[in-house]
């Protein structure tokens, strides 16, 4: 580094004694005006020298001139305060920025217009079109599947708690409720009556758009019969019920009432920590959307046990 810096120095020295020679020969040239010269040629030496150290030096950063300028001189004799050097890093290190920022750019189109293009060709190929063909085949079925057969639900809530927990994901079966009646024990999912907004909105000042979420409850008695709670136990139409799938006993009286032509009445396994039926009244039968037929996730509570 330092060997490749210094090998023009005599070039250098030879054409500054000669320069100044030359100039202290001139009839008007001052003693001022020489050692403005010397001042010039000396800084420039400096500024030259550092190029060249920077352009050799492997540990400066990549975006680093790697030319290193000749120094040149200007008819400054008559002009003290004139530059004797001409180009200046910043000015190579612009155009170097520019022309980089114009490569970046004309990559970037480039890179677009390739991805765009294989698009195209792909949607034009017999390939893509029989992919599209599937694609859309696939959505158009599971759509149907859930819409008019099987859906998802999402338990946000322990009031159905043991029988389901917060997290768990079950299936939906949405055909049967067409084909026969609503029994007791079932566990359903339906959509709130008007009865359960009322209640949601005005007496626990809840948003309305909550009250027009899903719920999922177990039906305790169907039409005609009659339902009371006392003492913690369930009793339809004067028999107790045994239900091994509750959380604990109730801690509130219903009842006795009659369930009306139409409806069922719905209660959550989890008692005392669920806004039901003993609280709303009864649901419509239209209401329901279908009957919950298993849990697939967690892997580890799969199945189907207190749904029945």
């Amino acid at each position: 580094m330092i060997t490749q810096s210094s090998a023009s120095m005599p070039c250098r020295l030879i054409a500054f004694v000669c320069v100044t020679a030359a100039l202290a020969s001139a009839p008007g040239t001052s003693a001022f005006q020489l050692q403005s010269i010397v001042k010039s040629v000396a800084v420039q030496d400096s500024r030259s020298a550092s190029r060249s150290e920077r352009c050799l030096d492997p540990q400066k950063d990549l975006y680093t001139s790697t030319r290193t300028y000749p120094a040149t001189t200007t008819a400054a004799a008559g002009f003290p305060n004139s530059r004797l050097f001409g180009s200046t890093d910043d000015q190579w290190g612009d155009e170097e920025d520019s022309s980089a920022s114009r490569n970046s750019n004309n990559n970037r189109a480039n890179g677009e217009d390739g991805i765009l293009s294989g698009i195209q060709r792909w949607l034009k190929s017999d390939e893509g079109k029989e992919d599209i063909k599937t694609y859309f085949t696939s959505l158009a079925l599971a759509l149907l599947l859930r819409f008019t057969i099987i859906e998802p639900r999402f338990i946000p809530s322990l009031s159905m708690y043991p029988t389901f927990d917060v997290g768990d994901q079950l299936a939906v079966e949405k055909v049967t409720k067409r084909i026969k009646p609503l029994y007791r024990r079932e566990v359903v999912v339906f959509n709130p009556p008007a009865t359960f907004r009322e209640v949601i909105v005005n007496d626990y000042g809840q948003d309305p758009k909550r009250a027009k979420e899903a719920l999922i409850k177990r039906i305790v008695a169907i039409e005609g019969d009659q339902v009371e709670v006392k003492k913690g136990k369930l009793y339809i139409n004067g028999d107790l019920q045994n239900e091994p799938y509750t959380a604990e006993d109730a801690e509130y009286e219903f009842g006795p009432v009659v369930v009306p032509e139409g409806a069922v009445l719905v209660l959550g396994d989890n008692r005392n920590h669920s806004l039901d039926g003993h609280i709303w009244g009864f649901l419509p039968q239209e209401n329901v959307i279908g009957r919950a037929v298993f849990v697939y996730w967690p892997p580890w509570r799969l199945g189907n046990e207190g749904m029945y």
